[in-house]
């Protein structure tokens, strides 16, 4: 790392928020409205907002989950389509920095290497590299909003024979501007949600798409308007039919998880019923989508308007479910034999996990191994001071989750300030009771990752919930003050 600049001068902020994306933005607006008279900047790495719907540029990128739950609390989602388009998604964020004044406040080209806390004068030192230059801000809260995945990398697997292919090989996080794959073949390799996104939209003009799996994924189609949502808002208030709908679909997201929990048989009967609703008794549905994991140990991928069923049925995208060889110079040679001549390949072959952005943490120069801490609340870490981190749920929404963590870390930091304080940590007292973090999913890309993130209790609240209705009474409406959260002061700033 480049040596500190000496002719900068190092600024005070009251909170530093890490990343302006979906989570960034929202946590900005929250501290506007809710803690005014405390100063913030947000520091990001990159050169614009909007975080992964910045990032992702692939064809047909758009939600996995209804807008009116991904959208924020405090912004109705106006838009006619619940499952939105990225373009729409970043237009609503930046609507949403205009509407709060966040814009002015966020710093781009900021890339956060190291957070030092220092409990003599109970601040942060963020050192942060800008153009080549290290430079350092002093805060007193740190709230990272970095997501939990890498955006420099893609997670890709070691392929042999890799280099033999001659047609072009691309991965979703690193899609080429303006890249034109008008009557070229395609293979997709992958299964999840991008995949399932991006196979018809690229045989909307691609000669032929081919999705190749491994193993099947549940495939779950629903509109991609709202019509419920469209009557609620023609007799309510715009506030009001958003709150209502809002709830509708938390309500419905929940019964079908919790009834995919209890009744994993019945729901998996019915999820591979519609399949075959979908594509006909002609499709082999029991190869291609009946998947040999229970319903929800990994996340179900949403068809917008069944989009991938009437791919298939066309005729214009096919599925392969079989193992990768090796690659040759046409294309890839499966276990079974069978080849897939190709011009093109995309990898949709999953995310790198990252916790924290990967910042370094340090408390009174000791290194903090971020593995070896409990989190809280699903939002600090065990005897990490004045930090604070958004997460979201893997079994709803994203942002349902970091909404309510900026509201209480909101009602923290002016907790204390009432009371005088200006330290807040949260303390372990049985270093045994704890496990690795369980958020709920057994996707390849969390178990390759997961022993690097924090680790979690068996109790409340260093348990994770993975629960909106807890998580609502835990962080909104019971007292910050608890047995494992610490509160002290210094009167050095």
């Amino acid at each position: 790392m480049d040596s500190v600049n000496p002719d900068m001068v190092v600024e005070y902020f009251d909170v530093v928020i890490i990343g302006a994306g979906l989570s960034g933005i929202g946590a900005a607006c929250h501290l506007t409205r809710k803690t005014p008279s405390k100063s913030y900047i947000v520091l990001e790495s990159r050169s614009r907002i909007g975080g992964t719907w910045d990032l992702f540029r692939y064809p047909g990128i758009r939600s996995d989950s209804d807008m009116h739950t991904l959208g924020y609390s405090f912004k109705p989602w106006k838009h006619e389509k619940s499952i939105a388009d990225g373009s729409s998604i970043l237009r609503y964020i930046h609507e949403t920095a205009e509407e709060y004044d966040v814009q002015r406040r966020i710093r781009f080209g900021q890339k956060v290497e190291v957070v030092s806390w220092d409990s003599v004068k109970g601040v942060w030192t963020v050192t942060l590299s800008e153009q080549g230059q290290t430079r350092t801000i002093i805060c007193s809260y740190i709230y990272s909003c970095t997501g939990y995945y890498r955006y420099d990398k893609g997670y890709m697997p070691e392929f042999s024979n890799l280099e033999s292919f001659s047609g072009q090989i691309i991965h979703p996080q690193h899609w080429p501007d303006n890249f034109n794959y008008d009557g070229k073949t395609v293979v997709v390799i992958g299964s999840g949600a991008t995949a399932i996104t991006l196979v018809p939209a690229m045989a909307k003009s691609a000669k032929h798409v081919t999705m190749l799996q491994r193993s099947p994924t549940y495939v779950i189609s629903s509109p991609s308007t709202d019509k419920l949502a469209a009557k609620i808002e023609r007799f309510l208030p715009e506030k009001m039919a958003y709150m209502v709908t809002r709830w509708k679909n938390v309500i419905a997201q929940m019964i079908l998880y919790r009834m995919s929990k209890r009744w994993p048989d019945y729901i998996r009967d019915k999820l591979i019923h519609w399949t075959k609703l979908q594509l006909g008794k002609d499709f082999d549905v029991d190869v291609h989508f009946s998947p040999s994991y229970k319903p929800w140990d990994q996340r179900l991928c949403l068809v917008p308007n069944g989009d991938l069923f009437k791919s298939l049925r066309k005729g214009s995208s096919s599925i392969v479910t079989d193992h990768i060889d090796h690659f040759y110079d046409k294309g890839i040679r499966l276990k079974s034999g069978k080849s897939l001549e190709a011009d093109v390949v995309v990898t949709a072959t999953g995310l790198e996990l990252l916790a924290i952005g990967g910042i370094k943490i340090e408390v009174d120069d000791k290194p903090v191994d971020i593995s070896e801490t409990t989190q809280y609340k699903g939002m600090m870490l065990s005897d990490v001071p004045n930090l604070f981190f958004a997460t979201g749920y893997t079994n709803a929404s994203w942002t349902l989750k970091c909404d309510l963590t900026s509201e209480y870390v909101c009602r923290l930091i002016n907790h204390l300030d009432k009371t005088k304080r200006n330290i807040c940590v949260p303390r372990t007292r049985d270093s045994t009771l704890k496990q690795v973090m369980s958020i709920g999913l057994e996707s390849g890309y969390v178990q390759r990752s997961i022993d690097n993130f924090p680790k979690e209790g068996i109790i409340s609240p260093w348990k994770l919930h993975q629960n909106y209705f807890l998580d609502l009474i835990g962080l909104r409406f019971k007292s910050v003050e608890d047995d494992f959260m610490e509160f002290s002061s210094t009167s050095i700033k």
